[in-house]
């Protein structure tokens, strides 16, 4: 009886352990850092990166593995998942409305997606540190920003305060040449890949120098191509040069003659020998370089979108944009770069009642950490996006639905949230985009109680949130701060003819801290006819004054803009009624906006809840 007891004992316990090592369910996928893509998937057996799990979680559906009518959960568990390229995730990843496929952190650990490569291996020289650049997955690492112990330094240049930066000259429009003072550019006459960043207006231009050469007190910079033809071809914006001297700033960068200050780093690209100037009384514990442009790349087709896909309290973090190094940077607006552009005479005459058209441009678009195309119900929810060398997360073709929400963006070169098309490389920005196939429109995307600040800190024409030809569109209690121009850019085209936007919200979003570096600015800023859009409830206030802006006056709280067209400005708290309707089209109610309006919207704007640390 003893022996019959003790066997029961035994497949009793054993029983107890098949259940632990068990999932939950059939739709629950565990990862970890420590695990191995050969293991069962279980808590206790889990895999080891997330494209084994997607995998895994495909097998299922197609399959109907017992569970999955409940939805797929791959639980991450903490940890920093490094990548060597974007996550990709296609239409066979995708869940139904009653079961979604959900990519979360497991519990309360923090999961960082990264495109980080941490820089070993430090030594002492003179006064600098100093480690070689390794390779990265069999090619030379390139990058264009480095953190120091989490925090990001400083690419070497002339100027540590952007008040104290030089100024041209003039500008050769037909010799391709930027004139400016020769003690400006002494000190990196020999430089190889030094770069100038220019100010023009709302945008800076990275533009790779070619030669400098000497002439008493001048001297004649040229640039390399294609943005040597694009910066001296494109009309707007320009590089000013005015009768008062208040002629366009500039810093230079890139080079080791510029290395002489603490908190600054140099890339020999010759060498690959990486050059750290130390704050004083600093120690090298972490040093991390980008090593990949995009961490996830959501892509179906307009007949099979990506459907029902969601992220949860997950990192994304470090991420290089390297165009800037290779063809230069010149864009237009919002970051969206120019391809080609140029002026033209006569003038062109559009259809409808809109201005006679005085230039061509078309544009391409920066890279962004998550890219979404050709999907629906894509989401992203108390999710953190920092340390990012261009965009944040980026919902450009053929989106529909979807949510970004309770997330946290934070130390990014570029935009924070952008969505819609900009317009294709093919057509000419100007016009107005209204698809065949109304698939290709990005519509009824939800931002909603995200908090953004310290963005647009490299490319300083970026914003916070920039949505252009879009529709249906919820901006709403986003808390927005620290951006180097505009807080919330919505529209595109310059162009009053009624195309697909639309039915757009702009609702209770706190706007603060905003043009540190760029004016032609507002706290919110719109494009475009967009019958049926509201801007309401909005708090903006505290506007920068850099002594350096291209116009000191030109910057306003809201702003519409050419083309501006149906849309109902009403009860935006601002400091003041400094407000511009430039060029607008017709069927535009402006209502009850300034200092006047009620107090209560100052206090309801802005973050109804917060998900992260953010202070």
């Amino acid at each position: 009886m003893k022996r019959l007891d003790l066997k029961k004992q035994i497949l009793l316990l054993m029983a107890v352990f098949l259940l632990s090592v068990s999932p939950l369910s059939a739709s629950d996928i565990w990862v970890s850092v420590s695990g191995n893509d050969k293991n069962e998937g279980t808590q206790v057996d889990p895999l080891q990166t997330l494209n084994a799990a997607l995998r895994m979680a495909r097998e299922y559906r197609r399959t109907n593995h017992s569970g999955v009518e409940d939805g797929i959960i791959i639980h991450l568990k903490g940890g920093e998942y490094h990548l060597y390229e974007p996550i990709f995730i296609r239409p066979e990843d995708s869940g139904t409305p009653g079961s979604p496929t959900l990519i979360t952190a497991a519990s309360d650990e923090n999961v960082v997606l990264s495109g980080g490569v941490e820089i070993k291996n430090w030594k002492k020289k003179g006064k600098f540190w100093v480690a070689d650049v390794p390779d990265f997955n069999g090619c030379p690492l390139n990058f264009r920003q480095l953190w120091i112990n989490g925090a990001k330094a400083v690419r070497a240049r002339d100027v540590s305060d952007f008040e104290q930066m030089n100024r041209i000259l003039s500008c050769d429009v037909r010799n391709q040449i930027l004139w400016v003072p020769a003690s400006a550019v002494k000190k990196i006459a020999k430089a190889r890949h030094a770069e100038m960043v220019l100010h023009e207006m709302w945008c800076v231009s990275n533009l790779r120098i070619k030669s400098i050469k000497m002439h008493g007190d001048s001297a004649a910079v040229r640039f390399c191509d294609p943005e040597s033809k694009i910066q001296f071809e494109h009309p707007w914006p320009r590089p000013m040069v005015t009768s008062n001297g208040h002629n366009s700033a500039f810093y230079l960068t890139n080079a080791h003659e510029l290395l002489d200050e603490p908190g600054e780093w140099f890339e020999d690209t010759d060498t690959r020998k990486l050059y750290y100037y130390p704050r004083p009384g600093e120690k090298i514990k972490c040093a991390v370089v980008p090593a990949i442009e995009t961490l996830v790349r959501i892509e179906g087709t307009l007949e099979r979108p990506v459907r029902h896909v969601a992220f949860k309290n997950i990192r994304f973090n470090y991420t290089t944009w390297m165009r800037p190094s290779l063809k230069g940077h010149v864009p237009l607006q919002a970051g969206m770069y120019l391809i080609d552009a140029y002026r033209i005479t006569p003038k062109m005459k559009r259809s409808g009642d809109n201005y006679l058209l005085d230039n061509q441009d078309w544009l391409g678009r920066p890279t962004a950490a998550i890219c979404v195309k050709a999907s629906s119900d894509i989401t992203f929810d108390r999710c953190c996006f920092e340390h990012l060398g261009s965009s944040g997360v980026d919902y450009e073709w053929a989106t529909e639905g979807g949510r970004i929400n309770g997330c946290t963006f934070r130390d990014i070169a570029g935009n924070a949230i952008v969505t819609g098309s900009f317009s294709t490389d093919a057509q000419e920005t100007h016009s107005s985009y209204d698809p065949l196939d109304r698939r290709e429109v990005c519509s009824g995307l939800d931002i909603t109680d995200n908090y953004i600040t310290d963005v647009s800190n490299e490319d300083w024409g970026t914003v916070g949130i920039c949505a252009g030809f879009v529709s249906d569109i919820r901006i709403e209690h986003n808390e927005i701060s620290e951006v180097s121009y505009t807080g919330i850019n919505l529209g595109w085209g310059w162009n009053r003819t009624i195309g697909c936007m639309r039915n757009n919200l702009v609702k209770a979003n706190l706007i603060y801290h905003y043009a540190k570096h760029m004016y032609d600015v507002a706290g919110i800023y719109t494009l475009g006819a967009q019958p049926n859009t509201l801007i309401t409830d909005n708090c903006v206030y505290g506007i920068y004054h850099p002594g350096y802006a291209h116009d000191p006056k030109h910057w306003f709280y809201l702003y519409t803009d050419e083309g501006s067209s149906f849309i109902t400005v009403r009860d935006n708290w601002t400091e003041s009624e400094k407000f511009l309707k430039n060029a607008n089209g017709p069927g535009n109610i402006w209502e009850n906006n300034g200092p006047m309006v009620d107090s209560k919207i100052k206090t309801v704007a802005g973050l109804e809840k917060a998900y992260f640390d953010i202070k």
